[in-house]
């Protein structure tokens, strides 16, 4: 019989060695105007999941970042409409780096921005952390999901609003990691729609938590936080079927009452929600709205996928043949949809947020 010399990493090939958090932030050091925007977006936030801010909040954008020039465009035409609607809502930019995979594929802009398999992920820290930086001095928020909880150290200081995936809500790992995020993060019910593995997140998000991670100069380190006090669910449909209409909602608010809860209900937009079809976000957002207007209070904020270009696209072998703008994970919806669309919600949405305002200085 023929032993192994040794026992361990028989199938690692090789490894390499990253910057640090702490380095990559000294390389791209976090400006005031950036600061500003970060603490400005997690306070109205903040707010508006403490019910003392009646406006809701709209995380917009991209499905996935892969080219950093479009995500910058969008986010100059999204700053000026989120000036624009800012009475009603709070426009947050989804800036998505990494993408959870049910097989293989492109895992995002951190592990593989050179889209050709070659995971520069050094380059791709950089490049995040860059637009992101970018965003910001713009003076818009950005959100992004909390995948790897490794790379959240390298860029938690610029993010206003964090998601934790269907298939990720249920792991423990993400659950102690969103316990000492310093955003508010939305906890997405399972993948076949369930809203207990949501809503058993949002239980532990809250709790004090000791694991095992890095610190910011690298090191394996004990992790011990304080919980997070904004976890909220976000509904995004689910085993086929959508779950944000109004009876959804209401045993939705039931659920978390019972647990002892805010009732903040997010929807996506997205997802099982539209069926995948992107046409359908906007029936969507359209049908949250008007129960808001008919006198929900529950539904705080939603998300909609959302990119310069409609639909989505293959990654073809010679990358300059790449459509600017147009996604290469999931569907969106085009620019020129979104702005009608937000505009369109915000008409209704403005007597209604202003009355709840009047309503909250009276009972002062």
């Amino acid at each position: 019989m023929i032993y192994e010399k040794n026992t361990d990493n028989l199938n690692i090939l090789n490894q390499q060695r990253l910057l640090t958090p702490e380095a990559i932030k000294q390389h791209l050091p976090l400006t005031q105007a950036a600061h500003d925007t970060v603490l400005q977006g997690r306070r109205n936030l903040q707010a508006i999941l403490d019910q003392q801010d009646p406006r809701l909040f709209i995380v917009v954008g991209p499905c996935s970042v892969h080219d950093t020039d479009a995500a910058i465009e969008y986010a100059r035409r999204l700053k000026t409409l989120a000036d624009e609607v800012q009475d009603s809502m709070i426009l947050i930019m989804r800036v998505y780096f990494e993408k959870p995979r049910t097989t293989t594929g492109w895992k995002g802009l951190i592990n593989d921005p050179f889209l050709d398999d070659s995971f520069q992920i050094e380059e791709g820290l950089q490049q995040a952390r860059r637009l992101l930086l970018t965003i910001a001095e713009l003076g818009l928020p950005t959100a992004t999901e909390a995948l790897d909880p490794i790379s959240v150290q390298y860029l938690s200081d610029l993010i206003a609003w964090y998601a934790i995936g269907a298939r990720t809500t249920e792991s423990q790992t993400h659950r102690e990691m969103a316990s000492g995020l310093s955003a508010p993060v939305g906890f997405k019910n399972g993948t076949d729609g369930s809203l207990d593995v949501a809503i058993n997140a949002l239980l532990s998000v809250s709790s004090e938590h000791s694991f095992l991670g890095i610190d910011p100069q690298g090191y394996c380190a004990i992790t011990r936080t304080r919980g997070n006090p904004y976890g909220h669910v976000v509904l995004r449909g689910g085993g086929g079927k959508p779950n944000y209409d109004s009876v959804t909602i209401k045993l939705c608010e039931q659920s978390l009452t019972a647990k002892g809860l805010l009732t903040n209900i997010m929807v996506d937009c997205s997802h099982a929600n539209s069926n995948k079809d992107p046409a359908l976000q906007t029936l969507v957002l359209q049908d949250c709205v008007n129960q808001i207007v008919e006198g929900n209070r529950s539904i705080i904020g939603m998300m909609l996928e959302s990119n310069l270009g409609w639909g989505n696209q293959t990654v073809p072998d010679d990358r300059s043949q790449l459509q600017y703008g147009v996604s290469i994970t999931d569907a969106c919806i085009d620019w020129e949809t979104t702005e009608r669309a937000l505009r369109d919600a915000h008409t209704p949405l403005q007597p209604v947020i202003q009355a709840r305002r009047q309503a909250n200085k009276q009972s002062i």
